[in-house]
């Protein structure tokens, strides 16, 4: 079965990438052109890779170990091993994914009519590509209600004036530039000469496209080599995790990133579609089928603040205290029959701490692994922007950065903790076999073909092209897990709006005995506990963190020993913000110039 699928579907692969050399004649597409190839509706084929004499046993340049995999899901399927649980998709009625988009980004009173101050606040800070976005759900919502006769609804110029076009959503805090190549090395052009491509973090990316769109020309200090996918050395106000940030602003970044997600996709022209699926019932307890949410629920119980299941921790490691250069890891099955029993065994055993992790074989690890990640009652990548990850090939890592802002937190912790393992793996090359290619094609059906989905050969060859999101996944994680500045910069517009509209305060209010430009930093876990310090345009937050530990190191305070110290923006137009060590001082302070400073521990 699995050489037939692969051989079926060869021919096809092979037929668009020869129509898409005599499309182009042979040569590489002009930088003028680089927006209409992202708006190609061909699915990318399979990055062709020199073959290597250490990689004599794999063809890399085929699918062949991507229809492999499916076969051996199938087969684990059928054994019983794994219950088939198919996910049903309902159609929405004509209205309801506008209503459910319009209360998932935060905009629930639009549709209640109440008069909400932070809806309005978010409304405040939006680009106009966002707006637009907003206004034409809003839209659609409305005249499926006038059509349905249900109630007298808001005008849409109540909302966004009657000249909405003059209104400017433009963000005033200047954040510096972060570059990063739209095309990725995704399989197209292959054979053509390394070009330039940009990422701004400055912009919002829907923004940056309609200005592409009218200059044809990114500003000359965005560009940067395409074989760049490492994270920016200078960034002024530093990088910042989704872990960096309090809960109550991620929960405004996701909101802003689905609006950027469907305003970046209505600027290329294409359809952002949502899933609708039943709910499947999971397990309550237990380790395998068991919604992350509630693993978590039960493991925090043992091990408080933890943010991912300690199973899927315990396979990780597992794996990478011996696994990590085993020939084929991932890829060579382990015995159906033992990865079952021990399947089993774990069920009964792992809470217990009586389980011999020592008889565990690291291929049959490997497939439990594969395993915990197929049962989860909902996709790892989650189901309601399923097929924007399936369709992402075409567009750029612009798109799946917001897609991994809108996971759920534990959803996105998991993916991190999977994908830190998966770029080790493949730093083991040498030894194991298995490179960033190979690596994709194992992972891809696992994470993004239901169990019991028998599926044709024309959705068969569509998933193969989700081989090409888990290789930008695992090759620019450290970046996919920044939060863009210019959603931060959104966030602090927002906060201080919504504290405008309702004549609130600042949370801290700095006294008039404090010059411009001086802080007073806190740090209740030293013996000095508080400093003021003068900034300068080189002051960064790890020298703030050094003259403190100097000045602890003088004295008897035992507290902060063995504790990662992070410098934290408190209160003013953020909730809570762990600063990079390498963010200069002073534009962080000209950001917010209200809040409070405190060293204390960053959370793990």
């Amino acid at each position: 079965y699995c050489n037939y699928t692969y051989k079926s579907c060869l021919p096809i692969i092979m037929q668009k990438s020869k129509a898409r050399q005599d499309f182009h004649g042979g040569k590489s597409l002009p930088r003028c052109r680089r927006i209409n190839r992202m708006l190609s509706n061909e699915s990318a084929p399979p990055p062709a890779f020199g073959r290597s004499n250490s990689q004599a046993s794999m063809d890399s340049t085929s699918m062949e170990d991507f229809w492999c995999e499916v076969e051996s899901i199938k087969e684990s399927s059928e054994d019983g091993s794994e219950e088939a649980t198919l996910l049903e998709f309902k159609p929405a009625d004509e209205g309801e994914l506008e209503a459910e988009w319009l209360q998932d980004v935060g905009l629930s009173t639009l549709i209640s009519g109440a008069e909400e101050e932070d809806g309005q606040a978010l409304l405040s800070t939006l680009t106009r590509t966002q707006a637009a976005a907003v206004q034409k759900r809003y839209n659609t919502y409305t005249q499926t209600l006038r059509k349905k006769n249900k109630h007298t609804v808001r005008d849409v110029r109540d909302i966004f004036g009657t000249n909405d076009s003059s209104h400017t959503f433009s963000i005033q805090i200047q954040f510096p530039l972060f570059s990063a190549n739209s095309c990725l090395d995704c399989g197209l052009d292959k054979g053509s000469p390394s070009i330039t491509e940009e990422l701004s973090y400055e912009v919002s990316f829907s923004e940056s496209i309609t200005i592409f769109a009218k200059t044809q020309e990114w500003p000359k200090n965005q560009r940067f080599k395409k074989e760049d996918s490492a994270l920016p050395v200078s960034f002024r106000f530093g990088l910042t995790d989704v872990g960096d940030l309090s809960p109550e602003d991620m929960k405004k970044i996701r909101y802003l990133s689905l609006i950027e997600l469907t305003a970046f996709y209505d600027a290329l022209g294409v359809e952002l579609k949502r899933n609708r699926s039943e709910r499947v019932r999971g397990r309550e307890n237990g380790l395998f089928g068991v919604p992350l949410t509630i693993l978590l629920e039960n493991d925090q119980k043992k091990v408080p603040g933890i943010k991912v299941p300690l199973i899927f921790q315990k396979l990780l490691l597992k794996l990478e205290e011996t696994g990590l250069e085993t020939e084929g890891i991932l890829r060579v099955p382990g015995s159906a029959s033992r990865v079952k029993n021990l399947h089993q065994e774990l069920e009964a055993k792992f809470y217990e701490d009586t389980f011999d992790w020592d008889q565990v074989r690291n291929n049959d690890a490997a497939g439990l692994l594969k395993m915990f990640i197929r049962e989860l009652p909902s996709p790892l990548f989650t189901v309601e922007y399923l097929p924007a990850f399936i369709t992402l090939i075409k567009l750029q890592l612009q798109a799946l950065h917001l897609l991994i802002m809108l996971l759920p937190e534990a959803n996105r912790d998991t993916a991190k903790a999977f994908l830190q393992f998966l770029k080790k793996v493949v730093a083991n090359e040498g030894k194991n076999k298995m490179n960033l290619w190979n690596v994709s094609m194992i992972v891809a059906p696992n994470l993004f073909i239901y169990k019991g989905k028998r599926a044709n050969q024309q959705e068969m060859q569509a998933a193969a092209t989700t081989a090409h999101i888990v290789r930008l996944l695992i090759r620019y994680q450290d970046i996919l897990w920044t939060v863009p500045s210019f959603l931060i910069s959104q966030v602090r517009k927002t906060n201080e709006a919504a504290m405008n509209n309702s004549k609130r305060q600042l949370m801290f209010d700095k006294g008039s005995d404090i010059p411009e430009g001086v802080i007073r930093v806190y740090a209740p876990l030293h013996s000095k506990v508080s400093m003021a310090i003068q900034l300068n345009s080189q002051t960064k937050a790890k020298d703030i963190l050094a003259r403190f530990h100097c000045e602890n190191s003088r004295g008897s305070s035992q507290n902060t020993r063995g504790q990662i110290q992070s410098l934290h923006e408190i209160g003013g137009n953020i909730g809570q913000h762990c600063l990079d060590p390498d963010a200069y001082m002073l534009d962080v302070y000209r950001a917010n110039p209200q809040a409070e400073w405190v060293i204390k521990p960053k959370a793990s």
